[in-house]
């Protein structure tokens, strides 16, 4: 049927044009197997680059310093993730991977890296997770050691997207100017540096992902990104920009697949009549939809309020990722159980759909620490409140 964005307030025409202008190009993106997964990942990276689309993704300056338009951002995510969620996937990767230097960098790397993301003409990539540090990003090992005008960068990343790939990497090392998360710096380090190893591996859906292994590569200090010690802090606030989008991806699969099903359950025809003649299946098909307009909802809340309102919106962004993630799982799954064994079969867009929507749940923050943040916010938002009201309640006494 087609992929539009949604008729609401939250967005305006500008959004609705750059929706339009990304269904223009997601037609014509090729299905996956066309080559090796590495030069098809490239490929969308240069094809997006050229098409203007990776504006949204590596913003150019601003009169008020670079900002993301995060509707825009949910808009891009939702369409291109209907037609390939491979092609989402290097989108979203060229803003993580670029996202911490156009926020917080130097002058000289925003000139340096920046400009040839934003053309397609250079594969972006972000070094977080480790072994025994995924969502906890506090736990982390890997050592940038200092060594004059450098950081000696020794330990191990994985779970990293576009390792193998990328040409640079926005890495997190802990370089110890305070315990935990306080002790963490970002910088940037070029994929031919010597002492960086990148190690692919493959997952069940077609994504360019593996490990990096640090053994004594040497990064200049010009290289690091904002103040040492800030990296997590710096990763948390391009995380806020981006988290929503996670979910307008999700809603851009459970979309594609519900328009799947619909044409498979007004075609397919059981015991003298459509499939979508059975109440069985209307009910089935009432619950997907709930499903996703609820999700968008969230969704686009979440980013209407990252870009109107400002500041953190943590809350906004952690139940818009984990809404639309678990309600996309539901609507897969479902379109899998209405097409019956064709939602199975080796090839078949379901199948592809089934397994492309289960890491959702996982990456940027499982739903399980989704849950984490929101909780912990109610009780500090609890808190407070409670604290004020003593206040006032002392001072009315």
């Amino acid at each position: 049927m087609g992929w539009t964005l949604w008729d609401w307030p939250f967005l305006d025409e500008t959004h609705h044009s750059k929706a339009r202008e990304v269904a223009g190009f997601a037609a014509g993106i090729a299905p996956h197997g066309a080559g090796p997964l590495a030069d098809e990942a490239r490929g969308h990276v240069r094809a997006l680059g050229e098409a203007g689309l990776l504006d949204i993704a590596v913003p150019e300056p601003g009169a008020g310093g670079y900002a993301f338009d995060v509707r825009a951002l949910c808009a891009a995510r939702e369409g291109l993730a209907y037609a390939s969620v491979l092609a989402d996937t290097m989108f979203a990767m060229q803003g993580l991977g670029t996202g911490p230097i156009a926020l917080f960098g130097s002058d000289a790397l925003r000139d340096r890296y920046l400009g040839p993301a934003r053309r397609g003409e250079k594969v972006a990539g972000l070094a977080i997770s480790e072994p025994e540090a995924g969502s906890d990003v506090a736990a982390m090992a890997t050592e940038a050691r200092d060594d004059g005008d450098a950081y000696v960068l020794t330990g191990e990343k994985t779970w990293i997207s576009n390792a193998g790939i990328a040409d640079h990497y926005v890495v997190l090392a802990r370089t110890g100017e305070a315990p935990g998360a306080r002790g963490l710096t970002a910088m940037v380090v070029d994929a031919d540096t010597p002492g960086l190893k990148a190690e692919p591996f493959d997952l069940i859906v077609p994504h360019p992902i593996g490990r990096l292994i640090f053994d004594g590569a040497r990064v200049p200090k010009t290289s690091v990104i904002g103040r040492p010690g800030e990296g997590f802090k710096l990763a948390m606030a391009t995380f806020d920009h981006f988290r929503p989008t996670v979910g307008a991806a999700a809603i851009g699969v459970a979309r594609r697949a519900m328009d799947e099903t619909l044409a498979r359950v007004a075609s397919r025809r059981m015991f003298g009549r459509t499939m979508a003649e059975s109440e069985s299946v209307q009910t089935k098909l009432a619950d997907c939809q709930v499903d996703i307009e609820t999700s968008a909802l969230a969704v686009y809340r979440a980013a209407w309020t990252k870009d109107v309102k400002g500041g953190r919106a943590t809350r906004e962004a952690s139940i818009a990722k984990l809404v639309a993630t678990e309600a996309a799982q539901r609507v897969v799954d479902a379109a899998v159980q209405l097409h019956g064994g064709m939602g199975v079969i080796e090839g078949g867009i379901i199948g592809q759909l089934y397994r492309e929507v289960r890491p959702m749940r996982i990456y940027e923050g499982a739903s399980e620490v989704q849950k984490l943040v929101i909780a912990r916010d109610v009780l500090a938002e609890a808190a407070a409140t409670a604290q004020t009201d003593g206040k006032a309640g002392g001072s009315a006494a």
